[in-house]
């Protein structure tokens, strides 16, 4: 999370017309705590029963965790984009989701 944190103003242009929203089955008090202490700029949700992630194909039964699957969804709500899982310790991977955020926000699914 702290790579989304870090390049935050320039992957999701600073929140500008982007939401960025990590879904996990910790508790909500877990998720506010860690997301004010480590000064994360963008939105949790909490989804402890792993229904989100069911829908989605992001929960793994065998850990009952939803997994690291990163969608973008496009203005109208399409989902443009899916990682799953996303390699976040691959900077090439960010350079990925740049251009599938890119491509959303400008309507080129």
């Amino acid at each position: 999370m702290d790579a989304y944190r870090d390049q935050y103003a320039q992957i999701f242009n600073g929140g500008k017309d982007v939401v960025l929203l990590a879904v996990s089955t910790d508790s909500v008090g877990a998720l506010a705590s860690w997301a004010h202490d480590a000064g994360y700029p963008f939105r949790f949700a909490g989804d402890s029963a792993g229904v989100v992630g069911r829908r989605y194909g992001a929960f793994s039964e065998k850990y009952q965790v939803d997994n690291r699957t990163l969608f973008v969804i496009d203005p109208a709500g399409r989902i443009t984009w899916r990682a799953a899982p996303f390699r976040e310790v691959d900077p090439t991977a960010y350079t990925d989701l740049a251009a599938a955020v890119g491509r959303a926000r400008a309507g080129k699914s």
